[in-house]
């Protein structure tokens, strides 16, 4: 089983982003759990949503504590919530922002880093700094787990209207190919 934390701030559609990659991880026919988390509802407060994907049916239903992957859709973020709280030896951190590898802290126990500048991408594409479909494509190249066809699909099936749905898919390919995937050299602990 592999287990995804999704880290942003309210109004940038976090819990969105999830439900979207569950429906294209049960396109590619996995079994899903998608959990939202709500604590306090209000647009700029620290927002998680949890994803569980697996090719055996998925019993646990509770929130995520060891994620293997954390995806973070707000730069800032991580200045309010630890974001790699729980990550075992070997995670992935898809990360928002601008910064090159070098002037980015990066914990001794990450497997694997990618980097994606997806506000930039956002402000191009959408004229606002919402990320949440750029960095589902960042998910896509950095774990290999979900394809960037099926993100589509699953855009496709979503109440975007025509020119929304448009920019949203070319957010997901931009996010893929303008994402930097670092390897660690870190093995996941057994």
């Amino acid at each position: 089983m592999n287990e995804v934390r999704i880290h942003g701030r309210g109004g940038q559609g976090a819990v969105l982003a999830s439900a979207i990659l569950a429906a294209a991880l049960v396109e590619e026919g996995r079994h899903v759990m998608a959990i939202p988390a709500f604590g306090f509802e209000r647009r700029g407060a620290p927002v998680v949503a949890f994803l569980r994907h697996d090719d055996r049916p998925i019993r646990r239903v509770t929130n995520i504590y060891t994620p293997d992957t954390v995806v973070v859709i707000d730069p800032t973020v991580a200045r309010s919530v630890n974001v790699l709280d729980g990550m075992p030896e070997g995670g992935t951190l898809v990360q928002a922002t601008a910064k090159p590898l070098e002037e980015v802290e990066v914990p001794p126990r990450l497997g694997r880093i990618a980097l994606c500048d997806a506000v930039h991408i956002a402000l191009d594409v959408f004229r606002r700094p919402i990320t949440n479909t750029i960095m589902l494509g960042a998910f896509a190249r950095a774990t290999g787990a979900v394809s960037v066809d099926s993100l589509i699909a699953a855009l496709e099936h979503t109440d975007f209207r025509d020119a929304g749905l448009r920019q949203n898919i070319e957010a997901v390919r931009r996010g893929w190919a303008e994402t930097t995937v670092v390897e660690l050299g870190r093995e996941k602990a057994a």
